[in-house]
């Protein structure tokens, strides 16, 4: 905290500005906050684990220890890596070029995705959005390598497109072109990747589910879009089983099929040797590794210096083989008392939930029923799966890192594709048990706690109620909205992508939920760059009813236990509260990530995410009374409630 500054006039700076002048960014890093902090902590955890692993992996080699350890190994191998050079990518290098005319494309791009490649569009497996018990496949626009269209079409990010245009001739000629084949390889990808980006909708548009929801059987795929690109597609990738796709934005794919005939093999030779590169660079020789940080991270992201070898094989480890990891994290560091006093968080916040659907002024009885039975089918799971994944089939060598990734990533693109038409695994997590946040399911009616954020400063056996109330109470509170905020509300009892609302619901529900919007929109982040309230807007609901539901939790609490009733360091229960919600979205960015978060993050920047969801209660001008009436920090805020 900053103690010196008035709560009333700057109440960011109160609760976290002791924290933000005392913690620059690192070096390594291009934003640091709570999560952060978490988050080095945990891998410090997984580091003692692997390092463990690596140097005494045990006897079979498909456990869970000998697999992790022999992959953390690999990757710390940094010889072997330089000795591989690009072997590892060679056989896709090789496949793309024995290319001999465009007949081909479809089959080759096929192969590519199986290999976890990227290219031209994006393929994934999914519960079926309108009938979440079976899995579908879904065709997503893609293609793209810098992070949203924006970097490709407006003049903000002009400096970057150019700086990607040199990156590209510069990873060419890693892959032997002369210079002047090096830079018509770089002119060729960024023109057809600007193309794709032309037809690619805004990452606003890309939230509201049901514009993106467009299901074809196959005959109708291949009837919109003439030619023998699905079929051969469909039919190497085993992705037609089901007998339908689901498309999320067809004039993308129509837009495909222009670009597909307005150029020569020979580019998309060059495009598709690109995305092989680009997928794999990272887990490559140095030389390749070093420019990809140099672009992707220094130029993109702003940081100085490359993360520690350690670090990044500990995340490629989690990454590939995430839940064999996590089973050693859990046995050694997640204790059941901690799973315990979640349960009964999350049952305290359930409670609150559904009283709040009982009695909300402003929605009729006809929608109200139906709000209330999809919360009673709502779950939560905290900390792990009760069955963690089997990665035996998975080949680990030592000596091999950049093609263990390739194998694992090959594993679960089949496993992924293996389900397509099958039914739902409704045990399945979505995160790895270590990861360092938390989600909501809309098609499981779910929300997913791992045991990596159940720790300080988002929960802490140790500490009282106002405190974990204020932070991973209001977290909890947070995914619970997210089945009600302007997207999860759409999704039915059996989370289907259904529309049970009455008309009069769900006018009131937008004109509430545009209020938000508006007040987001006139933040400013960045010099003349405000906060995308459209696009932020499902976090920033989740935001104001999870801190809202997490409070009344906690005054319940105090309610029925007058003891839990404390002044600490001379704070109430409320103020802690209060200081804890913002305390975990203390953070500093640089200004080149905080350019790329405000452009693609559906999440608000965490000095405003810190003050005005608090700011919106009364109570919180209850907790820091100003002598003039209301506080200037909440001048913003308009006292909407939605939840």
């Amino acid at each position: 905290m900053d103690r010196s500054v008035d709560p009333v006039v700057d109440f960011y700076g109160y609760a976290t500005g002791g924290w933000r002048r005392s913690n620059p960014v690192p070096a390594d890093k291009s934003i640091w906050g709570g999560f952060g902090e978490l988050l080095e902590r945990n891998f410090r955890l997984l580091r003692e684990l692997l390092e463990s692993a690596a140097a005494d992996p045990g006897g079979a080699s498909a456990t869970p220890r000998r697999q992790v350890g022999d992959f953390y190994a690999s990757a710390l191998d940094q010889a072997r890596r330089e000795q591989l050079g690009f072997g590892p990518i060679q056989s896709l290098l090789d496949r793309v070029e024995a290319m001999v005319d465009g007949s081909e494309l479809a089959r080759v791009l096929a192969v590519v995705h199986d290999a976890g490649v990227g290219g031209l569009f994006e393929p994934f497996v999914y519960p079926d959005r309108k009938q979440s018990s079976i899995y579908a496949f879904n065709l997503n626009q893609g293609g793209l390598s810098l992070p949203d269209r924006e970097y490709y079409l407006t003049d903000t990010f002009a400096e970057q497109r150019e700086a990607y245009r040199v990156h590209l001739a510069r990873m060419f000629a890693r892959l032997g072109h002369s210079v002047m084949e090096a830079d018509s390889a770089a002119t060729t990808v960024l023109l057809i990747e600007t193309e794709l980006a032309r037809a690619s909708r805004s990452a606003t548009d890309l939230r509201d589910q049901l514009r993106n929801y467009h299901r074809f059987t196959i005959e109708e795929l291949v009837a919109r879009y003439p030619g023998p690109f699905w079929s051969d597609y469909l039919l190497v990738r085993n992705g037609g089983k089901a007998g339908y796709v689901v498309v999320g934005q067809p004039e993308f794919f129509e837009a495909v099929r222009t670009i597909l005939a307005a150029h020569s093999l020979a580019e998309w030779k060059t495009y598709l040797r690109w995305q092989v590169l680009h997928s794999n660079a990272s887990f490559l020789h140095a030389a390749v590794d070093r420019e990809d940080f140099d672009f992707f991270h220094r130029t993109l992201q702003g940081q100085a210096e490359p993360e520690a070898p350690w670090r990044r094989a500990a995340m490629t480890v989690d990454e590939q083989l995430g839940e064999a990891l996590g089973q050693l994290y859990v046995e050694r560091h997640f204790p059941p008392e901690a799973r315990t006093r979640m349960a009964e968080l999350i049952s305290d916040l359930r409670e609150v939930f559904r009283d709040r659907l009982t009695h909300l002024d402003w929605m009729t009885e006809a929608t109200r029923k139906k709000a209330l039975a999809k919360f009673e089918r709502f779950a939560p799971k905290i900390g792990h799966p009760e069955k963690f994944r089997d990665y035996s089939s998975v080949e680990i060598r030592r000596t091999e890192y950049a093609a263990n990734r390739l194998r694992a990533t090959a594993f679960e693109v089949r496993r992924q594709m293996d389900r397509i038409g099958g039914p739902v695994d409704r045990t399945e997590w979505g995160m790895t048990p270590p990861t360092v946040n938390a989600y909501f399911s809309p098609t499981k009616n779910e929300i997913v706690f791992p045991a990596g954020i159940l720790q300080p400063p988002f929960f802490d056996v140790t500490m009282d109620d106002a405190v974990n109330y204020g932070a991973i109470g209001s977290v909890i509170g947070h995914e619970i909205t997210h089945g009600y905020d302007d997207q999860g509300r759409r999704f039915d009892i059996d989370g289907n992508l259904v529309d049970w609302w009455n008309e009069a619901d769900a006018k009131e529900f937008q004109a509430r939920a545009q209020v938000v919007v508006s007040e987001y929109s006139q933040l400013e982040a960045l010099p003349g760059t405000f906060v995308n309230g459209e696009l932020t807007l499902g976090e920033n609901i989740a935001d104001f009813g999870g801190v809202s539901i997490a409070l009344e939790a906690l005054q319940r609490r105090l309610t029925a236990d007058p003891s839990r009733r404390r002044v600490v360091d001379g704070l109430t229960p409320e103020q802690r509260f209060f200081i804890s919600w913002a305390q975990v979205w203390r953070e500093n960015c640089r200004e080149p990530e905080q350019r790329r978060r405000l452009t693609v993050d559906p999440h608000a920047p965490g000095r405003f995410r810190g003050v005005l969801p608090v700011a919106n209660l009364p109570e919180f001008s209850a907790a820091f009374p100003s002598p003039n009436g209301r506080p200037p920090t909440t001048d913003r805020s308009p006292r909407v409630r939605i939840w």
